[in-house]
């Protein structure tokens, strides 16, 4: 059994063994005995032998030892060195990068919003776990179009154009019913001062931007008023948007984590409170490869006895994640490859 480079406090006998206990529970969602051990891992020592060795490793935080189970079972330590040190490193093979790439083009994903819910899907649908995605943060896209069409006598939509394809539309009250003619002229007046700059700069300088603005009507100051007090709340609201997609929660309703409905209830919980996982998932570094936090390592209640797979994707000079959320207990090697193929293929459609 290759267990790779050894922790400095750990033996090679104690990675064989962590090693076995990890892939059995992850299996079977049971604590391992040290007979099952033995019988089902060719470790060459003998269960007596295997039972000293989960004992040093309990020790030594790596495994748990249930009150009402003579087995271990891993601990977050456990499942960290499991990853970073134990862990084969499969690559998905050429048939199941085009099974998910067709998935993800399965419907019109011509918009990044689209693009997110269905890799969300996919990601839940393959993985068996929690899909989610996260849509490019927009503090630093940069405007380059911007229109204004009516939609009745007291509302307009405001479409704003990014790069990459990002489109962001806002609804913008109107105090009186305004000629289209209007509209189309002030979106021109709009677009000289503020294409060419990010949606963040736009936002803090506005009414600067939009000073001595040359206009030939009323109704057209009028608009523009409109946008110089507002404006500001009005991008804020663009920025800020509904930036995280998550797939059904539903696909976790089998695995064994879940099958009280407490449990269930709890997770259902933590979807509708998009603050904690936003607040997690923009503290994932965006400059590496997949990303992994396990359990108590995320520092909040709600995700202790959760993991979080992410892999990163870029829209231009923009960058999002896609990943699962899952329990601890969940094949690391298998969704790692799921997670790291899609968010390269979610790159390749978005460049498209």
């Amino acid at each position: 059994m290759n267990v790779g480079a050894l922790a400095p406090n750990l033996t090679d006998r104690e990675a064989s063994v962590l090693l076995a206990v990890v892939e059995s529970y992850i299996s079977t969602a049971k604590p391992a005995g040290s007979r099952r051990i033995a019988n089902r891992y060719e470790l060459g020592v003998s269960p007596a032998t295997i039972r000293n060795t989960m004992a040093d490793l309990e020790v030594k935080g790596y495994l748990g030892h249930p009150h009402t189970s003579a087995g271990r079972m891993p601990t977050d330590l456990a499942y960290r060195y499991y990853v970073d040190t134990l862990m084969a490193r499969p690559r998905l093979d050429a048939r199941q990068r085009s099974q998910i790439r067709n998935q993800l083009a399965g419907s019109d994903v011509s918009a990044i919003e689209q693009l997110m819910q269905r890799a969300a899907q996919v990601l839940g649908l393959i993985t068996g776990e929690l899909g989610l995605a996260v849509a490019p943060a927009l503090a630093l896209a940069v405007l380059q179009k911007l229109e204004i069409v009516p939609v009745s006598s007291e509302k307009a939509l405001l479409v704003l154009s990014l790069e990459s394809g990002v489109i962001r539309t806002v609804y913008v009250d109107l105090p009186t019913e305004l000629p289209r003619e209007t509209l189309t002229s002030v979106a021109s007046a709009l677009n000289e001062r503020l294409a060419g700059s990010s949606l963040e700069e736009i936002q803090g300088t506005l009414s600067q931007r939009l000073r001595d603005l040359p206009l030939d009507t009323e109704a057209a100051q009028l608009l523009v008023n409109i946008f110089v007090e507002s404006g500001p709340d009005i991008f804020e609201w663009a920025l800020s948007g509904d930036d995280i997609h998550l797939g059904s929660a539903a696909v976790l309703a089998e695995q064994p984590e879940f099958t009280t409905s407490e449990r269930l209830r709890s997770l259902i919980e933590l979807t509708e409170r998009r603050e904690v996982l936003a607040a997690v998932l923009g503290e994932r570094d965006v400059s590496g490869g997949p990303q992994i936090t396990i359990g108590t390592e995320h520092g909040t209640p709600e995700l202790s006895d959760l993991t979080i797979v992410t892999g990163n994707y870029s829209v231009g000079t923009l960058q999002g994640v896609v990943g699962v959320i899952g329990p601890t207990r969940m094949p690391y090697d298998k969704v790692i490859a799921v997670v790291d193929c899609t968010s390269s293929l979610v790159s390749n459609l978005a460049r498209a």
